[in-house]
């Protein structure tokens, strides 16, 4: 595959032979990358360049007894299921598929406490003020859509991500194999290097399992590993559709239903006030004047109701309420009580609003 500056054939210029100019592929080694101190690093801070929904929880993760060995980047997904993420700068990949194998059996019976504790630790290498294992577990379940009362059940599942120059065929006919006979998850991303003048592009491309083909996988993952976290778990991992007179939602997380539920009723006519008096207390915060950007409303929830200890994740900032002079702005946690709260909200609701569950016929 390859890159071309195509900028000559823009406007009213005379199409010519040389219109598309080919980009120079590059290597990794040629332009002196590092595979820590560079790629790692790179791909650390822009981790949705792999998969928006990957959270790092650890760089360079080594707890593991009797071995010697240290994950490159350890993320959990948005399911609960821990994935090593494994970097090469090399053409071929070298072994990096047993390697990055050996790592997901020795991390397969981590607990969510081990994993706090782990991310914990990684906010305190990267500077962050407060590092505790509460804030740590707090920002992991706002993650994970689950409220402070819940306690997920981390799975046995390991997910892998090889990410290199290139691949060897000994290491695709690999991975596909296990894939396919053996129910693994796991995906190739091919990262290439390419020059333009002085710039360095990178160009990142799914290699396994292809793109056409990812997004029914994803969704059968989904449901196996949301029908075995339901098992073994005390969260409530259940996806929720909002049914209203405007049409329905796609299945949702919880915090997001709950959100989408109260928009709608505020959109009917039923007035915040009466929403908040329905909830519980502290779920929803009223501050005078209008604000639409999300900083600009946290110091207003900070200066009007004294919330500076709060984590400002377990706010939708980014979705607030506007009534009048005022502006609302709801939680996000909302834990083992969310089924109760759709009920007293469905009690005030006008005709067409309804509640279901995924798989639920509507």
């Amino acid at each position: 595959m390859a890159l071309y500056d195509m900028t000559g054939v823009k406007g009213d210029a005379l199409i010519t032979e040389h219109s598309l100019v080919k980009l120079k592929r590059s290597s990794f080694a040629e332009q002196n990358i590092q595979e820590r101190t560079h790629l790692q690093a790179a791909l650390r801070d822009h981790i949705d360049l792999i998969d928006e929904n990957l959270h790092i929880v650890a760089e360079e993760f080594g707890d593991f007894e009797g071995a010697n060995r240290r994950i490159d980047l350890l993320c959990i997904d948005r399911e609960g299921k821990l994935v090593v993420v494994e970097l090469k700068r090399t053409a071929d990949g070298g072994h990096m598929e047993l390697q990055a194998l050996r790592y997901a059996a020795m991390i397969s019976t981590m607990t969510f406490s081990q994993v706090v504790n782990a991310f914990a630790r990684y906010r305190k290498s990267r500077g962050a003020e407060d590092h505790t294992d509460g804030t740590a577990r707090s920002d992991l379940l706002t993650w994970l859509d689950l409220g402070d009362d819940e306690e997920p059940a981390i799975p046995r599942e390991v997910g892998i991500v090889l990410a290199s120059e290139n691949f060897s065929q000994e290491i695709t006919t690999t991975v596909l194999w296990l894939n396919e006979f053996h129910a693994f998850d796991i995906r190739c991303i091919r990262l290439s290097p390419y020059t333009l003048g002085e710039r360095l592009l990178l160009d990142v491309q799914h290699v396994i399992p292809l793109p056409e083909a990812s997004a029914y996988t994803v969704r059968v993952r989904e449901k196996e590993t949301a029908v075995k976290q339901a098992k073994e778990s005390s969260a409530d991992w259940t996806k929720f559709i909002i049914d209203s007179p405007t049409g329905s939602t796609e299945p949702l997380p919880k915090r997001w239903a709950i959100l989408r539920l109260v928009e709608g009723l505020h959109g009917a006519g039923i007035t915040m006030a009466q929403i908040s008096a329905i909830l519980p207390s502290s779920k929803a915060l009223q501050v005078d004047g209008v604000f639409l950007d999300e900083d600009q409303l946290w110091d207003a929830v900070q200066a009007q109701l004294g919330k500076s200890d709060e984590n400002r994740k377990r706010w939708h900032l980014g979705s607030p309420l506007i009534e009048g002079d005022h502006t609302w702005v709801l939680n996000n946690n909302w834990g083992s009580s969310t089924r109760e709260n759709f009920k007293r909200l469905l009690d005030v609701a006008p005709p067409g609003f309804h509640v279901r569950e995924e798989g639920e016929a509507d």
